[in-house]
């Protein structure tokens, strides 16, 4: 529906009426208008599938929902790397949505991974924002392909479960705009999201539900969101106030509580009802547009789309150990160990939680791909609800495993380990699923791990281990898709989008997570994931970016299409990769930038480019990449914006961030050298990082020198001076000049330098 025919409808209503729009109906629905052709459309999670609640909504989960296809949680889909992956799941999502006639799908997640106990991250994307805001963008086209609007969460920096609805989170300005935005500020400029949900925490001091900076001045403003913001379900604080800031829609529905609120700000004059009618026009636009899409008579097919989980799951699993054990042979004696063979655990807790449509057993499934030609036994090892060993059940379990050629063993983290609501308290895995590995070690040497998790583990136990596969919580086929990776049926190619430490201690956020009382501080900067490890040189347990293969690839001849650019360039990478080894395979293929030498803190590596590419054996590809200004950027919080500085770059490509196999150096010109303006209070050292002040602060610091007798610049006196003058505010040259840099004369200077004339 145009605009003129909106604004037309809205010219129409009282003012009960438009206050009535900013809330649902329900916990799911929008109201409707019959009387102006106004429908009510449906909203329900969805990150990793749809969860349409059949009865009651209790949005934790509780309560039935219909059957729909569970796919791979956000975690494991991140590690795909594959962009057209991810939007193939969306695609398959949205028409799940059609079907049940659901408007809106909450997802994807796309919150920064600051921890690994955060609780939620089975449902984030990654460590990193350029990967997060890939695969968060194309997620959401696939979804809205169907004409299913797509809800990008949580907005912003909500990267803890502790207190989430009261947390302040504090974190500086550039710390945001390299790390915590840009996830959706790619998703939001590339894909358009029908609709933004704003997080419950806090940030900087305003719930991010009433914060203007955030869903106006970012959001819509400087990023061009054309959608509606809703809030998180509760995140409402002050209704008046948010819809101020840029709060189109409260869910679920308040009683009439706060639009009461927002009619009375109205008829006071505490509020324009300009600013009603503007966050009318969004919402109407958004409701109309998703009316028009609803199909009453469409279908999904659930076999397929069970087939097309399966193959999602198999590109999502990352092969971490492999001495060769893998694939496995498919004939002796296969003991398959683990209750989670049986009663697998395949997705989160919390307000995603999917009614499955049907769910694979590994046991069964690996039994179908090795027939009759090995010999399969079972033995479940622990109680897949418990903490605690039974000691019974691993004895049978060491039993089972003597007997046979090689031992399987299904482990990992139980439910209440990690979920929606609450945080992990540290990164072990249960003490029966240890016990258990350290007892079938005792009597079977051949043993292949294979993990089901939502976020990194510790993994005291890696000599044990000849295999492991990180699994994840790979949704409903997984049992199917682990069975076609030990099989050799599919070559596992997922590469990890988060860093697994070796201890907990040695994560970035270690002493700031989950903060003190309702305040959380991110002291660690930009410097998150693999940024912080490369900056420290902390060997990881697993770096980011890795993951192993049943083939091998080769690298060679990167090359850019010039050696010197300009912030304003564009820049060309091209490398050639080749399949060394003997099976098909696919390779992701990372490309990082450094800064050698540069000005401010920045990290040592930082993701700007990547490819999944497959290769048969033998087969040599060439992969390019485009590489805009923005790439070679940092924010910077003088100028309030990007900026480029002046320099050498680093490109290096790799398989992993801490496999680097090839690197080039190319020189960058900033057209912004200088961030801020120059005032009484900057130093010589900055006067002498600007290119016309470089000439003035050497006569400067010549002069100052020789007026303290010292001769010799290599002595330590000399040493201590040229740092004392350095330091210097240019208000003390003033002081210090006996006259002959006069007030006026500094006035000049600063005045010349501002005005960027030479």
């Amino acid at each position: 529906m145009d605009k003129a025919k909106i604004r037309e409808i809205i010219s129409r209503m009282t003012l009960e009426e438009k206050s009535s729009l900013c809330s649902g109906k329900d916990f799911w629905t929008t109201k409707e208008i019959a009387r102006l052709g106004i429908p009510s459309i449906m909203m329900t999670d969805g990150p990793h599938g749809l969860r349409k609640q059949s009865a009651a909504a209790d949005h934790v989960g509780l309560n039935a929902s219909v059957p729909a296809t569970c796919f791979p949680s956000g975690v494991g889909l991140a590690a795909s790397w594959d962009r057209e992956l991810i939007e193939r799941m969306g695609r398959s999502a949205g028409a799940e949505a059609k079907a049940e006639q659901v408007s809106v799908l909450l997802g994807p997640a796309v919150n920064i991974k600051r921890s690994p106990l955060c609780g939620r991250n089975f449902e984030y994307l990654s460590e990193d924002p350029f990967l997060a805001g890939e695969m968060a963008k194309h997620h959401i086209k696939g979804v809205q392909s169907q004409g299913v609007g797509a809800s990008i969460k949580h907005f912003a920096a909500n990267n803890q479960e502790k207190s989430r609805m009261l947390t302040d989170v504090v974190v500086d300005e550039r710390t945001l705009r390299e790390i915590y935005l840009p996830a959706f500020e790619t998703a939001v400029k590339e894909s358009q999201p029908w609709t933004v949900m704003c997080a419950y925490n806090k940030l900087n001091g305003l719930y991010c539900s009433q914060n203007r900076w955030l869903l106006t001045e970012v959001l819509k403003e400087e990023w061009g969101h054309e959608g509606i913001v809703v809030t998180d379900w509760g995140a409402c604080d002050d209704r008046v106030e948010g819809l101020r800031a840029g709060q189109e829609l409260e869910m679920p529905g308040n009683g009439g509580i706060n639009d009461k609120a927002i009619v009375e700000a109205v008829r006071s004059g505490a509020l324009d009802e300009a600013i009603l009618d503007s966050a009318l026009e969004r919402l109407l636009n958004v409701t109309f547009m998703a009316a028009e899409n609803l199909s009453p008579a469409a279908r999904f097919d659930a076999d397929l789309h069970h087939a097309e989980a399966r193959r999602i799951a198999g590109e999502c699993m990352v092969l971490l150990k492999n001495d060769g054990i893998l694939p496995l042979a498919g004939s002796g004696k296969i003991a398959l160990i683990g209750a989670f063979a049986r009663s697998p655990r395949y997705q989160g807790g919390g307000s995603s939680h999917i009614a499955p449509t049907c769910v694979d057993d590994a046991v069964e499934e690996i039994g179908k791909k090795f027939g009759g030609a090995a010999i399969l036994t079972y033995a479940p090892g622990y109680d897949p609800r418990m903490p605690e060993p039974d000691a019974a059940l691993i004895e049978e379990a060491k039993r089972v495993a003597g007997e046979a050629d090689v031992a399987v063993l299904f482990i990992g983290l139980i439910d209440r380990y990690e979920s929606e609501g609450f945080d992990r308290q540290h990164i072990r895995l249960p003490e029966s699923h240890t016990a258990l590995l350290a007892a079938v070690r005792e009597a079977q040497k051949n043993i292949v791990v294979v993990l089901s998790n939502g976020s990194p583990v510790e993994m005291p136990w890696l000599g044990d281990a000849r295999a492991v596969l990180e699994s994840y919580l790979g949704g409903q086929a997984w049992g199917g898709a682990v069975a076609d990776i030990l099989s050799g049926d599919v070559n596992p190619s997922g590469k990890l989008a988060e860093t697994f430490p070796l201890r907990l201690e040695d994560n970035p956020s270690y002493l700031d997570f989950p903060g003190q009382g309702r305040r959380v501080h991110y002291r660690e900067g930009i410097f998150v994931g693999y940024r912080h490890y490369d900056a420290l040189a902390i060997e990881p347990l697993f770096p980011f970016g890795f993951g192993l293969s049943y083939t091998s690839f080769e690298y060679s001849g990167l090359e850019t299409d010039r050696d010197s650019i300009s912030d304003a360039d564009t820049l060309k990478v091209s490398l050639r990769v080749r399949n060394t080894g003997s099976v098909p395979g696919k390779e992701v293929v990372q490309l990082y930038l450094g800064h050698p030498g540069s000005s401010i803190a920045r990290p040592v590596k930082e993701l700007k480019a990547f490819e999944k590419v497959f290769l048969q054996s033998g087969e040599e590809k060439t992969v390019v990449f485009t590489l805009s200004g923005r790439a070679f950027a940092f924010w910077d919080s003088d100028l309030r914006g990007w900026r480029v500085e002046t320099g050498k770059i680093d490109i290096m490509a790799g398989a992993s961030s801490r496999d680097i196999r090839l690197t080039k150096r190319i020189s960058i010109a900033s057209s912004k050298e200088s961030a801020r303006d120059f005032d009484l209070n900057s130093s010589v050292a900055e006067l002498a990082a600007h290119p016309v002040g470089a000439q003035f602060a050497a006569g400067i610091r010549g002069a100052l020198f020789a007026s303290f007798g010292h001769s010799d610049p290599d002595s330590v006196e000399a040493l201590m001076i040229g740092a004392m003058v350095d330091e210097m505010p240019l208000r003390n040259i003033v002081r210090m000049s006996g006259g002959r840099f006069s007030p006026e004369k500094m006035d000049e200077l600063i005045g010349l330098l501002n005005r960027k004339e030479g």
